[in-house]
Formats: C-alpha cells, sequence, structure tokens
C-alpha cells in the first residue's frame, strides 16, 4: 500500500525512493527504522474459499510483511467481500487492515441479515470499520491506517462501497450485456487530477499520484464512503483487489482477458491466477484478489 505522505527519502538498503514515516521499503522490504522487530512466521499465500466466492492474498516480491486483509461471508442471499491494505507509513499496517475487513464483514452481514438495504448496511460496516482501526491508535503521524473496498452481491444487483484505493470491478464478457468496468472511485491525488481533467495515464505517471486523500485510522476525518449499486444485465464476475494487482493490470477490460471464463466457474482458482500474474508482473506489493461469479454458482456447477 502506497502511503499517505509524498516520496521524498531513500532506502539504504536499495535506493528506491520511500516516504516520510514509512517503516519499510516498498521496494525491497527493508526496515527503515533501524530497529528490526521480530515477527511471526506466517504465510507468503493465504486464501479462503466458501465455493460461491473466494479471495486469495499475497506477500509479494519485495515486502518482508503482507499489510493487506480480506474477507468473506454469505448470508441469506448475498454474498460479502471485503478488500483491506493497510498503509504502510503506519504503525500496525496489518492490525488495521485485518480488523477493519473483519468488522466490516460482519457488519455486513448482520445487517442484511435483518433487512436492511445494501447500502444502508454498506455505510454502516464501513462506519464501524473506520471506528475500529481509529481504537487501535491516536491521532498522530504513525497512526494504524487502511483502506476498505466492500461488496454486496445478490441475485440482481452488486453494492460496492470504498475508501481509498483498494478497487472493485464488473468483469463479463457477454457481448450483449453492459461493458467491463470499475465500480470503485479511487481516494488518491491521481483521481483528484484526473477530475480536474488531466488525462488518467498522465495523472498515474506524477511521483505522488498514489498518495491517499482518504482512509480509516484516527487520523481520518469525516469518513464517507464511495457507494454504488450496479445491477448486471448477463453473467460475469465481481473482482475486488489492492493495488497490489491494479498497478499492474488497471483496466477492466484487460483484467476480464485475465480473469474469465475461469472466474464463472472457479473464483478460487481464479483468484490465485491474478495474484500469479501480479507477482509475474513485479509482484512490488502485497497482492489481494477476491472474486465472486455473477449469478452465484450453482452447488452442483463445480467438480
Amino acid at each position: 500500500m502506497t502511503t499517505l505522505e509524498e516520496t521524498t527519502d531513500v532506502c539504504p538498503a536499495c535506493g528506491a525512493r520511500c516516504a516520510d514515516g514509512d517503516r519499510f521499503c516498498e521496494d525491497c522490504g527493508a526496515c527503515l527504522t533501524g530497529e528490526v522487530a521480530a515477527a511471526p512466521a506466517v504465510p507468503d499465500r493465504r486464501q479462503l474459499d466458501l465455493g460461491g466466492l473466494a479471495a486469495v492474498s499475497d506477500r509479494g516480491k519485495r515486502h518482508a510483511h503482507n499489510e493487506d486483509a480480506m474477507a468473506l461471508r454469505t448470508v441469506a442471499d448475498f454474498r460479502i467481500l471485503v478488500v483491506c491494505d493497510g498503509v504502510s507509513s503506519s504503525e500496525h499496517a496489518a492490525d488495521a487492515a485485518q480488523r477493519a475487513a473483519a468488522t466490516a464483514a460482519d457488519r455486513l452481514a448482520a445487517e442484511l441479515s435483518v433487512g436492511l438495504g445494501a447500502e444502508a448496511a454498506t455505510i454502516l460496516a464501513i462506519g464501524a470499520a473506520a471506528e475500529a482501526v481509529a481504537a487501535l491508535g491516536d491521532r498522530g503521524e504513525l497512526t494504524p491506517s487502511c483502506t476498505i473496498v466492500t461488496a454486496a452481491v445478490t441475485a440482481t444487483a452488486v453494492t460496492v462501497g470504498s475508501i481509498g484505493d483498494s478497487r472493485a470491478y464488473w468483469l463479463t464478457a457477454d457481448a450483449a450485456a453492459t461493458p467491463p468496468r470499475r465500480l470503485s472511485i479511487d481516494d488518491s491525488v491521481a483521481a483528484g487530477l484526473v477530475d480536474l481533467g488531466v488525462d488518467e495515464a498522465t495523472a498515474m505517471s506524477m511521483p505522488d499520484a498514489h498518495t491517499l486523500t482518504a482512509w480509516l485510522g484516527a487520523d481520518a476525518d469525516g469518513v464517507e464512503p464511495h457507494l454504488r449499486t450496479f445491477v448486471p444485465d448477463g453473467p460475469g464476475a465481481v473482482l475486488l483487489c489492492s493495488d497490489g494487482l491494479w498497478n499492474y493490470h488497471p483496466d477492466a477490460a484487460a483484467l476480464t482477458a485475465l480473469a474469465l471464463p475461469s472466474a464463472l466457474t472457479d473464483p478460487c482458482a481464479t483468484a490465485h491466477h491474478l495474484a500469479d500474474l501480479a507477482l509475474a508482473a513485479g509482484g512490488g506489493d502485497n497482492i489481494t484478489v477476491a472474486v465472486a461469479p455473477f449469478p452465484a454458482l450453482s452447488r452442483n456447477s463445480r467438480s
């Protein structure tokens, strides 16, 4: 996850540019604080597979730790996906992401199970996640922080909520349906420049393009998630991911070509495949991918 501050420093190990307050180098994972704390061993790759939806999270090649998190839930006719990305300039970024993902998924499941509408439930869920992350630390330069993107998928619609730059996409290869598209809105310097009329390629080439303008944390003011409800008019898949994937494959049509048709029948294999592609492209960040086919898989559709 990129930092909240503009890049100004240099990693003593590899020479990569780093941001003020970063604890680890984004490129090589070297400690930048002069202190190396022991960390419990964790798998380089984790997966969640609920059959009709799945998620994979990989440490990547250049990070010492995985500061991404993911959560999946199923309740009634809803399938719930959450991806969070810890901000590398903050303390305990992995804890922030994990707490946000679990809190948002649980709250979404609870609210949807009692009949609350998907958009209202998403607002409450992301609000609960924001409170949970804020409780991890006081305001300050190193307060635990993360991004979040959520999706609540029904038989007829997909409701997405987001803060930060983790993304949601709609993928489809149906020529008669609404084309592939990004469903979320980034909170970043680049997104702000695009809003002002700068073309996206130019905006993304700026040195501080990935600098966040909104996030979850005790130092985040006025947390207001972006909301969108999308009604698919053909088969496809919902994809949530951290920037460890979309940095290499940002275009929805290109992601569709990489993910379909396997995403329609085997979301877990698709999530692994997309994570592998990000690794092959460089693996410069933690990579998290969550996939849900649309419509939902029938019980006997998987071998």
